[in-house]
């Protein structure tokens, strides 16, 4: 079976990201490098540099990775998407971490939006927000049991 090891996002505005998603969510910057090189033949984009920043938990590296890559300027593109080229935004990014504790830092941030917050059948709690490009980011209390 395949693993999944990382899930990539490429924001308009990267710092935005990169502080919606660590001071924010709670993820640590695992890697942050800026690369100069053309990533047309991988990606279907020219760049003459690119930046990416990986972010996750160095405590627990079976948690899932999330990339946030910057192709420079005017390389991704917000509408019309094109079958293979990076597009900015995702449909919904979902995290385990105490929902509570990651609503008071956006709101302390003044990020993420108004929440919209309810119960799980299991009793615990569920929230989304929105990040810096509008992507829905979703808090959970606790992973859902799928058995």
């Amino acid at each position: 079976m395949a693993l999944v090891h990382h899930t990539g996002l490429a924001p308009a505005d990267i710092e935005a990201s990169l502080r919606f998603y660590t001071e924010g969510v709670g993820l640590e910057v695992l890697m942050d490098v800026t690369v100069p090189s053309n990533l047309e033949g991988l990606l279907g984009v020219p760049t003459e540099k690119w930046r990416t920043v990986f972010l996750g938990d160095r405590s627990n590296p079976d948690a899932g990775i999330l990339e946030i890559l910057d192709l420079g300027t005017g390389h991704a593109q917000s509408e019309p998407p094109q079958p293979g080229v990076p597009v900015r935004g995702a449909c919904l990014l979902s995290f385990i971490t105490p929902v509570q504790e990651a609503l008071a830092r956006l709101e302390a941030l003044g990020m993420g939006g108004t929440p919209r917050v309810v119960k799980t059948v299991s009793g615990g709690l569920a929230a989304t927000v929105a990040d810096p490009d509008g992507v829905v980011v979703e808090f959970l209390d606790h992973a859902p049991s799928f058995g």
